[in-house]
């Protein structure tokens, strides 16, 4: 048989398939929450929407709780990688571009998973591991003592829980407010994360 053939006939290993087919039914999931919201969504559609059966959804996961905390901790790995990506390229941006570029980063995820916005009101936990959260942490932590050579590692530490709060903290102004006010509300963000970064990370 020649090496094309096999090439051709060759099996997708079992868990890459696995995968696949749980990143199918995550997207599913994040299309018709976003569509329809939380409570609304229904494992039924979900499976639609992937294209598989009902029966197929259940074996991944058992009820619409597991599948919504499953998407929260997908968002959440998603978010990091952007987070960290940034925190690779900041360096000596100014403070007030660097709190820009972190609220429009968190801005333009949620315009893109709309499903997120139902998430984070109805308080869904994730499974995310805390080594996971501690690890975005420190590599904020990292950049401020860039900044700030003075700072302490735990004192970066805790710089990096505030900021990143302080961005969080604008998923659910977002949330509760209307569109042509949700600009204003982003600037007035970005001022209040720029002042208390230059506070902690300027004036050592």
């Amino acid at each position: 048989m020649s090496s094309q053939k096999i090439a051709s006939t060759r099996r997708v290993p079992k868990q890459e398939r696995s995968e696949k087919r749980v990143e199918t039914m995550l997207a599913a999931a994040g299309a018709v929450i976003g569509q329809r919201g939380l409570e609304a969504a229904t494992m039924t559609e979900i499976a639609a929407q992937a294209d598989m059966s009902i029966g197929a959804l259940y074996q991944y996961f058992p009820n619409k709780d597991a599948l919504a905390a499953a998407l929260r901790a997908a968002y959440a790995e998603e978010m990091d990688r952007r987070w960290s990506a940034l925190v690779e390229t900041a360096g000596d941006s100014p403070m007030a571009e660097l709190a820009t570029h972190l609220i429009q980063l968190l801005t333009v995820f949620v315009e893109d998973h709309p499903a997120y916005l139902f998430l984070f009101q109805a308080s869904v936990k994730s499974d995310r591991s805390e080594q996971a959260r501690q690890e975005l942490r420190r590599r904020f932590a990292d950049l401020f003592m860039l900044r700030a050579p003075d700072l302490t590692k735990d004192e970066a530490m805790r710089v990096a829980e505030v900021a990143l709060m302080i961005v969080k903290g604008w998923t659910g102004l977002y949330a509760s407010r209307p569109a042509a006010e949700r600009k204003r509300l982003q600037a007035e963000v970005g001022t209040a994360l720029t002042a208390y970064l230059c506070e902690r990370l300027e004036r050592q």
